[in-house]
C-alpha cells in the first residue's frame, strides 16, 4: 500500500511556532510528510540547511513517529519536489488574506503542471497567525526576546546567533 505523502515547503529559516501548527496540522491529511527546505545559492540564510534541518527535528522529536516526518532540501521549482517525494498533496499555510493572494496563482499554476499533486491551504491557528519568520529574526538581531514565537530549541539557537 502506496502512503499518501505531503510536501510542505518553505525557508525555515527560522522554524516559527506558525510553521509548527501548519506541520501538526498537515499530519491528519497524511501518512507521511515531507517538510522541504528550499536552498537558494543565491540567498544567504540565517541558518545553514543542516541547522534548519536539525532544529525541525529537535523540535518535533517525540510529537511523531520519525518514519513519519522527513526533512529534506530542494532547489527548483516546488513541484519538482513534490514528484521526487512521492508527494500527491501540497501544504500551504496561510496566515491571512494576502498570502491567500500570493498563494492562488501558485497553487494555480502548480495545479497546471502537475494535476496529479493537489494543493491544500490550511489557515494557520489564531494565536500564531502573525507569526513571520522574518520579523523573528528582526526581532532576535535587535536583541529582542522571540522566545513566544519560535520552539525552545529554536530560541536558544537564535540567542547563539546574535
Amino acid at each position: 500500500m502506496k502512503l499518501r505523502t505531503a510536501l510542505y515547503s518553505g525557508s525555515f529559516d527560522p522554524l516559527t511556532n506558525g510553521h509548527v501548527d501548519i506541520i501538526s496540522r498537515s499530519m491528519v491529511l497524511c501518512e507521511r510528510l515531507v517538510v522541504a527546505i528550499g536552498v537558494h545559492p543565491s540567498k544567504k540564510p540565517l541558518f545553514s540547511f543542516e541547522e534548519r534541518r536539525q532544529l525541525i527535528h529537535e523540535t518535533l522529536d517525540g510529537r511523531f513517529s520519525a518514519d513519519r516526518i522527513h526533512v529534506v532540501a530542494f532547489e527548483g521549482l516546488v513541484i519538482d519536489a513534490a514528484r521526487e517525494a512521492g508527494a500527491s498533496i501540497l501544504v500551504r499555510g496561510l496566515r491571512n488574506g494576502t498570502d491567500l493572494d500570493y498563494e492562488m496563482p501558485m497553487a494555480g499554476m502548480n495545479g497546471a503542471m502537475a494535476p496529479e499533486v493537489e494543493t491544500v491551504f490550511l489557515p494557520a491557528s489564531p494565536d500564531v497567525s502573525f507569526i513571520t519568520a522574518t520579523l523573528v529574526r528582526q526581532i532576535a538581531a535587535m536583541n529582542g526576546d522571540a522566545a513566544s514565537f519560535v520552539p525552545p530549541c529554536v530560541a536558544a539557537a537564535l540567542r547563539n546567533k546574535f
